[in-house]
């Protein structure tokens, strides 16, 4: 099957958070967005089949998740697509990936404790930990550059530190990392595994952006050495189906599964799902590897024209594809340009709107996290616009 990831979409007065709201963070409106991480292409055809069978039903009643077609789909995906076996007793639904990490951090730790995450993060790790009463305490990484790579790297001896405290009680990791796009490798992932269980601190994966990934994904349930572990995970990215709402989980630790469906039930009022969320993963999971495929490859080819343009209109400049998500991550460092002064010249000269760095940490500082989830043409203007804005600043 063919896809054309090229078809213009439209979604302005959608309600869109990426496009009708750009105006919230930006102070302006009408800006085209580079901005949230969704996509602008049309879901796969046989969620959009799936969704429509069961609009044409016409009875939308409450539902459930907990049945064999929803956790073996997501089995499926695993030992399809990663040749990794979930237990499918360990599943739960979450009617979002925060919304699991938020009761997990409860779950695994106490008002004061501390929560371990790599810097620069996701712009939600740090709130989510501290509005918790947790304390947040970042690991920066370093970047080194190898050929046309960028690597990012740990500080192992300040890791295996930080796990030392007694009130460290959970690392958050995020794989792929957003936002870098670094995947970890499995021999990264088995000493950070090795540093968790030598200092028993539970370890909560959010593999949102797992299926986009342009070198090898390990999940975390690979590399485990205790039980005290969650990969937390949704369709939402890589099929472009947030909307929809809904997320799960692989929890290891029985007596933890139950504690957390006790708070989506009990405590939450959670525990019925959106009929559709459930009906797109299903559906994605069994269906949609061949779509995927094609928006990979439709995707890797964005992030390389970001890559050669940048690179050619700024010579000091090494600008690399990152190896996971669609999100340009560009250290503009080398040229020394003043980053209000450049948010100003997007905005209100380009009419362009592309996430600063800094959002996601103090390491973010002189970069741009771009968003290519959308159509070559799009990419184009926004590129061109960027190096405009660039230009009138030197």
């Amino acid at each position: 099957m063919s896809f054309d990831f090229s078809a213009p979409t439209d979604r302005l007065n959608t309600y869109s958070t990426q496009w009708d709201y750009v105006g919230d963070r930006f102070g302006c409106s009408n800006l085209l967005p580079f901005t949230i991480s969704d996509m602008d292409f049309a879901a796969a055809p046989c969620i959009t089949n799936a969704l429509q069978q069961r609009l044409d039903h016409g009875v939308f009643g409450y539902s459930r998740w907990n049945h064999a077609d929803f956790k073996q789909s997501i089995c499926h995906w695993f030992l399809s697509q990663y040749q990794t076996n979930l237990d499918e007793n360990s599943l739960v639904y979450g009617p979002s990936v925060m919304y699991i990490i938020a009761r997990l951090i409860e779950l695994w730790s106490q008002p004061g404790d501390s929560v371990l995450y790599f810097d620069p993060a996701y712009d939600a790790f740090k709130p989510i930990i501290e509005t918790a009463e947790r304390k947040a305490i970042p690991n920066p990484l370093t970047a080194t550059e190898s050929g046309k790579e960028k690597h990012y790297n740990i500080d192992w001896s300040l890791l295996n530190e930080q796990a030392s405290d007694p009130r460290c009680r959970i690392l958050l990791l995020c794989n792929p990392h957003n936002p870098t796009g670094k995947v970890w490798s499995q021999a990264e992932l088995t000493q950070i595994a090795d540093i968790a269980h030598r200092h028993q601190i539970s370890v909560i994966s959010d593999d949102i952006h797992m299926d986009i990934c342009f070198t090898p994904y390990t999940p975390w349930v690979n590399v485990a050495q205790s039980n005290q572990w969650a990969l937390v995970s949704s369709a939402s990215k890589s099929f472009n189906i947030p909307a929809l709402s809904g997320a799960y989980a692989a929890i290891g630790c029985e007596q933890t599964k139950q504690a957390y469906l006790n708070k989506l039930k009990l405590t939450d009022g959670l525990s019925s799902p959106s009929i559709f969320g459930v009906l797109a993963t299903m559906s994605a999971y069994r269906e949609g590897a061949p779509w995927l495929e094609s928006l990979k490859e439709y995707l890797y080819q964005n992030l390389l024209f970001v890559a050669e343009q940048l690179n050619h209109a700024f010579p000091e400049l090494s600008v690399c594809p990152p190896q996971g998500t669609y999100l340009a991550w560009i250290d503009l460092s080398p040229l020394n340009i003043d980053m209000d002064a450049l948010q100003h010249a997007l905005i209100h000269d380009q009419k362009i709107a592309i996430m600063r760095g800094d959002c996601y940490g103090s390491l973010g500082r002189n970069h741009l996290r771009l968003n290519v989830g959308c159509q070559r043409s799009k990419v184009e203007q926004g590129v061109k616009g960027l190096i405009k804005a660039i230009h009138s600043l030197q």
